[in-house]
């Protein structure tokens, strides 16, 4: 393998970049080349936006949860539902994004990683409508907790790899699908589902996930006539989180809130390394490696986080908490009683920090929780915990 060479570009502050084998910088740079073609071109955003609204079922509602501000006697919460989505999360904006790009490259085959499924879910939807080849790797244990999505994915006529390297999760996906790219890369697209990874593709996940803030921006106005106090979000490698924060980043006075779980803190206990090609805040145990993560969702069971999310943190212009794995089956638990929204429970972990501190706020205070994600996938799962 080719010396790592390191390419400035792709940075935000000190993090970011490209660390990748030469032979890898290619294709991230025919990447790059293509996504910024196409990002402006008229016809390609016609095409994104027509998928969009007739494919996704775009735009998607910001819910005032009446009773949930009520019985916390607060701030007034909104949810911005992304549980409605076709596929039931955020990440079929990025999927058909991608994929369009895909097939302008003339790949024929798509990989992607997943950690909850849901990515994989949503990338094995889109082969499925635009013809296309299509592997995920999913961590075997990752796997074995969302066996529901793995049928989803078989039926949608993708190919499910496990992997059972190292701890099995995400991290060790995500490595699968870099070697396959570096494999394949002349008839391959790698479709990665954070805000994770080399440039470009932090910038390219939120440039398609920037559609959810880009809405609750213009919704938040239109039903109170002014910003949010705070916007929240779950962060696991950070592209709901980054797509929810990004049309409020220049707002100074609207609060970002990144929500960990306790189990996984990067951004709160990580320090600067190189993990996938990019530097970021990691978790490292004692000899300098990516420590093992536990999270119950599985998809915030990350040792990284997106580059931006750790400049965010470290110039200070969002805040980064964490919540436990019983803070966030409660919230998961309460949001479901009180609303009639059974939220994924990686979604769960930013609705409880909604709660815990929205009680503390005034009734002119406005909170935007970003509902990432359903809780469908969740169910048998916590069932299960709840019986044991």
């Amino acid at each position: 393998m080719q010396s790592v060479s390191e390419v400035n570009k792709g940075y935000f502050g000190e993090f970011g970049g490209s660390y990748v084998p030469e032979e890898l910088q290619k294709v991230l740079d025919y990447i790059e080349e293509n996504f910024l073609k196409y990002k402006d071109d008229p016809q390609f955003i016609e095409e994104y936006k027509y998928y969009m609204k007739e494919y996704v079922g775009r735009e998607t509602p910001l819910t005032f949860a009446k009773n949930l501000t009520e019985k916390l006697g607060g701030a007034k919460i909104y949810l911005k539902r992304e549980d409605l989505n076709h596929t039931g999360a955020h990440k079929i904006n990025n999927v058909v994004g991608q994929i369009l790009l895909a097939k302008r490259m003339g790949a024929k085959r798509i990989i992607a990683e997943t950690g909850a499924g849901q990515h994989g879910v949503a990338t094995a939807t889109a082969c499925a409508m635009f013809g296309m080849e299509c592997v995920i790797y999913m961590g075997k244990e990752d796997t074995e907790r969302q066996a529901l999505n793995v049928f989803r994915m078989e039926l949608l006529g993708a190919k499910v790899v496990p992997v059972d390297k190292g701890q099995g999760r995400l991290k060790e996906a995500v490595d699968e699908a870099l070697n396959d790219l570096i494999a394949n890369y002349k008839n391959t697209f790698y479709l990665i589902g954070s805000a994770v990874g080399p440039h470009p593709y932090p910038s390219m996940v939120k440039h398609f996930q920037a559609i959810i803030s880009e809405e609750s921006k213009r919704q938040i106005l239109e039903k109170e006539g002014k910003l949010p106090t705070a916007v929240i979000a779950c962060v696991g490698g950070g592209s709901n989180a980054i797509g929810s924060f990004a049309n409020y980043i220049d707002e100074k006075d609207v609060r970002l809130i990144g929500v960990e779980p306790a189990e996984a803190p990067t951004l709160t206990e990580g320090v600067p390394a190189v993990l996938h090609g990019y530097k970021c805040f990691t978790l490292l145990d004692e000899k300098g490696e990516p420590m093992p993560t536990y999270s119950i969702a599985a998809g915030l069971d990350y040792p990284g986080v997106g580059p931006e999310h750790s400049f965010l943190k470290d110039s200070g212009r969002a805040e980064y908490v964490t919540v436990s794995a019983k803070d966030a089956l409660e919230a998961f638990q309460t949001l479901s009683k009180t609303e009639g929204i059974i939220p994924a429970l990686e979604s769960s972990h930013a609705v409880a920090h909604a709660i815990k501190i929205a009680g503390q706020m005034s009734k002119d205070d406005i909170l935007i929780v970003n509902v990432s994600g359903r809780g469908d996938k969740d169910v048998e799962q916590v069932f299960k915990m709840f019986n044991k």
